[in-house]
């Protein structure tokens, strides 16, 4: 089968490799569509961060090349041995989070914080920037037939930006800013409008995705030509309720921290590539709290309830359809060069 895989920064390469089978406890799944993923984008402009090289990942026991992609859906097409809970022809998604079950995190539930933790198509296990991978039956979600595979790709980022609203203290009624708003920015207003928030204020300097982001709802700042500062500032008489920072880029880190009320939070979502510079008074001063996330846990079926109702619209947040045969120069170049591309949906069925 046809797989993309990661040599190394800036080599990836559409590949000839085995299928996988399914061994006991696995399905084995058809591809149907993958989401290349701002952690992907990482991995190829500035990696390795999540997958390894030179010493396999303990869980996988692989290492570099790997076959990418965490952000699927597909159907089933062959079951293992002592699988009971699907079957061949399910619709499904897949949960990509490898823990070990036996460390102090994953005791207490919390397998997102595995000690070993990985991710399915970048710590190993096959990917779906392929054409058939093959999961544990526990990763593995039912998806009903009124969402198409193009919106069961994006139940993965989905998550983590529900999870993420969910471990902060917004409540109903709370004003929240994003700073961002690429295609995790714009999931992130989605699970805000969702969980009640009563004004979303975006802070983003690209106007595609400005414009992306008021048409979702949000009130957009651009921060080249505004103290957004101080502007959210006035808005929210005050400071916003919780900040959320969806750029990794430090500076960005110390607006939202500006940017927050009296006791208010601030929550990182992104994954920064270098440090970043706050002063702690900033954190005193206004009893404000910083808080992160790390992917998600125990929410793939709330994800995929509210898309039921509508929430994280396909239609709205996929602005490019490519074939795996062309995926590093539409999907990945395309996305570093074009601010105007939001999420690019890869299909190994494509030509």
């Amino acid at each position: 089968m046809q797989a993309l895989r990661w040599h190394g920064v800036k080599d990836l390469r559409v590949e000839t490799i085995d299928e996988p089978a399914p061994k006991k406890g696995q399905v084995k799944i058809r591809i149907e569509a993958c989401g290349i993923c701002g952690s992907d984008l990482h991995e190829y402009a500035a990696g390795p961060i999540f997958i390894s090289e030179g010493t396999p990942h303990p869980l996988t026991n692989e290492k570099a090349p790997i076959v990418m992609g965490h952000e699927f859906s597909g159907q089933i097409v062959e079951v293992g041995e002592a699988v009971t809970r699907f079957q061949v022809g399910d619709r499904v998604v897949v949960e990509p989070v490898f823990s070990c079950g036996t460390c102090d995190s994953c005791r207490h539930g919390k397998y997102n914080l595995c000690e070993k933790m990985g991710f399915l198509g970048l710590a190993g296990g096959g990917g779906g920037f392929s054409e058939y991978v093959a999961a544990d039956e526990h990763m593995v979600h039912k998806i009903p037939d009124s969402l198409s595979y193009e919106q069961g790709a994006l139940v993965e980022p989905s998550a983590v930006v529900l999870y993420a609203v969910r471990s902060s203290q917004l409540k109903v009624g709370d004003r929240a800013v994003v700073f961002g708003t690429g295609p995790i920015g714009l999931l992130l207003i989605e699970a805000l409008k969702a969980s009640g928030a009563s004004e979303i204020y975006a802070v983003e300097l690209s106007e595609e995705r400005r414009n992306k982001a008021a048409e979702l709802g949000a009130v957009v700042l651009n921060p080249a030509d505004t103290d957004v500062v101080a502007e959210i500032q006035r808005l929210t008489d005050g400071g916003a309720d919780v900040c959320y920072e969806v750029t990794g880029v430090p500076v960005v880190l110390n607006q939202a921290i500006a940017s927050t009320k009296v006791s208010g939070q601030i929550m990182i979502v992104s994954i920064f590539e270098r440090e970043a510079s706050i002063h702690p008074n900033l954190i005193v001063l206004k009893e404000r709290n910083i808080a992160g996330i790390i992917g998600y846990r125990d929410i793939f079926p709330a994800v995929i309830s509210l898309m039921e109702q509508g929430y994280f619209p396909a239609d709205k947040l996929v602005t490019k359809r490519i074939a795996l045969s062309n995926i590093v120069e539409e999907g990945f170049e395309a996305l570093i060069k074009e601010k105007s591309q939001i999420k690019i949906i890869v299909s190994p069925k494509s030509k």
